[in-house]
């Protein structure tokens, strides 16, 4: 009969003195202890065993009286398995050797000849890091689950949660909808959002940035082209609006569309048919259509740069989108987000920011909004040299927000208050005392805050 008893942690201890083995073997009574004499070993137990904490001496042959041994397995072992609690052990000018070891990623140190007693008590506390850590990642999964809204966006902001049941809201009907907002602040995953939880989400979703292409080209980007229209037309071609019927189609910075196509534009929404470039033939098409640009529509209007009458048929709906400093907390909660997709495909060794780092993403203006923090925390996670990304790492210099002093000093108390609520809880990952300890209050009194408020965790 098997028995059901749970597998007790494993240690890996890599040495190529038997007897030191054998001896740490027998002291580690509470570990499951694998041993391995040289790199090939090492490296084979730690992808069939995966042990949470290695032991590791830096003089192993081929070169058992230096450390480049050593230090080629400690660099293998933190590409292979970056979470992994490493303690190492020289002889040879150890505390140089241990300070190499610790920039490469090393947990700790100590120093032969080894004292059984010290040496457990850091393997005890290695294990222990080892599972916080790992319950921190899964505590920070669950609650990038949590505050997903419309399947996609990450937010904890309440200004991004009233964006979305607009959204939701809107999305079975058929009205146009319009969404403003800066560029970066995720418009288009907005409109998909719209889409995939509209009656329509089995048709196709089709995009185009009106910025983007050429004044000559748009109209047949738009609208498509019979062959022959034009020189270069060598072939009839659809438009993005025929490719989209049955499903929605995002016009992106429809700001940009020139007068003379927004009048065929307007006939496409009066009428619902199009004739393409060259053609005679009207055709039917049933799309839906949601359009975004970062532009005041109504001062270009007011300069005859805008059809009225074409901006009240595409924006029977306004949906107003905050930036991202107008969403206290997202910036760290997104740059959390992003370091463990970008960690994950391109730089496994990285595992979070500095405290410096996440002061810095907490109070920069994010002009460039989303795609900033985005842009930023990849290149960080590309060009860092250690595990933590620092606010070197992601170029942020300090920031002066002053900004126009507020007259009403009880509401600038409270909206001070409030921001400083917001990205506690950001930092500390929704936990309370967490939060608490930051702010440098009570439990108690960061409810009785939250209550007046009205924030949640």
């Amino acid at each position: 009969m098997k028995s059901c008893e749970p597998r007790k942690p494993r240690l890996l201890v890599v040495e190529d003195d038997e007897g030191l083995q054998a001896q740490l073997r027998w002291a580690y009574e509470d570990y499951e202890v694998l041993s391995a004499h040289n790199r090939e070993q090492a490296l084979a137990l730690l992808r069939a065993e995966e042990p949470a904490v290695v032991t590791l001496d830096l003089g192993l042959p081929p070169d058992p009286d230096g450390t480049s041994e050593g230090f080629a397995v400690l660099d293998a072992i933190m590409d292979l398995k970056p979470d992994t609690k490493v303690v190492v052990a020289s002889g040879h000018e150890a505390r140089e050797s241990a300070l190499d070891a610790i920039g490469r990623g090393a947990y700790d140190f100590y120093k032969k000849p080894v004292d059984i007693d010290e040496l457990g008590l850091i393997v005890r506390r290695a294990f222990a890091l080892h599972r916080i850590e790992a319950e921190n990642r899964r505590l920070a999964g669950r609650v990038g689950d949590d505050r997903r809204i419309l399947g996609q966006m990450i937010t904890a902001a309440p200004e991004m949660a009233k964006v979305a049941r607009t959204i939701e809201r809107v999305a079975p009907t058929n009205v146009s909808v319009m969404l403003l907002g800066a560029s970066g602040t995720g418009k288009e995953l907005l409109a998909r959002g719209l889409h995939d939880h509209g009656d329509r989400q089995a048709g196709p979703f089709v995009a185009i940035n009106c910025a983007a292409i050429p004044e000559t080209l748009l109209e047949s980007e738009l609208f498509g082209h019979e062959k022959g229209a034009f020189t270069g037309a060598v072939r009839t071609s659809e438009g993005k609006v025929e490719l989209a019927d049955g499903g929605t189609l995002f016009l992106d910075e429809v700001g940009d569309i020139p007068l003379p196509l927004q009048v065929k534009l307007l006939r496409f929404l009066q009428e619902r048919v199009i004739e393409r470039v060259g053609g005679r033939k009207a055709i039917p098409v049933d799309v839906r259509i949601v359009s975004a640009t970062h532009q005041d529509l109504e001062a270009m209007i007011a300069q005859g740069r805008f059809r009225e009458d074409l901006f009240y048929r595409l924006a029977e709906v306004v949906v107003r989108i905050p930036t991202l400093a107008q969403r206290a907390g997202d910036a760290v909660l997104l740059a959390k987000h992003f370091l463990q997709r970008f960690a994950r495909e391109m730089n496994p060794r990285v595992g979070g920011f500095t405290p410096d780092a996440l002061a810095a993403i907490d109070g920069w203006p994010w002009p460039g909004n989303v795609r900033e923090l985005e842009n930023r925390v990849k290149r960080a996670v590309i060009m860092a040299d250690g595990r933590l990304v620092t606010a070197e790492d992601l170029d942020l210099a300090e920031h002066d927000d002053e900004g126009e002093g507020v007259l009403n000093l009880k509401h600038a108390r409270e909206q001070a208050d409030r921001r400083m609520i917001r990205h506690a809880l950001a930092r500390s990952e929704g936990n309370i005392s967490g939060t608490a300890r930051l702010l440098g209050i009570s439990r108690p009194t960061l409810y009785d805050l939250m209550k007046q408020y009205d924030l949640q965790a």
